[in-house]
C-alpha cells in the first residue's frame, strides 16, 4: 500500500463570483469538493501542458523533411568530419 503523502503546501486564488459558481458546480457534478475538484483539475491541466511541452507538432511538409533527412541523411562536410574527429581524440580517446 502506498505511503500517504501529508498536504503542506497550500495555494490561493481569487476568482470571480461566476467562476466560484461555475467550479462548486463542477465539483457538485463530480461529486467532490471544491478543493479537491480544483486541486485535480490544476493537476491534469499541469501534466497535460508538461507533456504537449515535450511533443514536436510537424505539418505534412514538415514531416516529410524530417522523415526524409532521417532516412537519407547528406553526407557528412568538413565541419562534421572535424567536429566527429575532436570527439574521437577528446572524448572516446581517454
Amino acid at each position: 500500500m502506498p505511503a500517504v503523502q501529508r498536504k503542506e503546501e497550500r495555494l490561493e486564488a481569487r476568482v470571480t463570483a461566476s467562476q466560484k459558481r461555475l467550479i462548486e458546480r463542477a465539483a457538485a457534478l463530480r461529486g467532490t469538493s471544491v478543493t479537491e475538484f480544483v486541486v485535480a483539475s490544476a493537476q491534469e491541466a499541469a501534466t497535460s501542458t508538461i507533456k504537449d511541452s515535450k511533443v514536436l507538432h510537424l505539418g505534412d511538409q514538415a514531416s516529410r523533411v524530417f522523415v526524409d533527412a532521417i532516412l537519407s541523411p547528406p553526407a557528412p562536410n568538413e565541419a562534421a568530419r572535424a567536429a566527429a574527429e575532436r570527439y574521437r581524440k577528446n572524448v572516446v580517446g581517454r
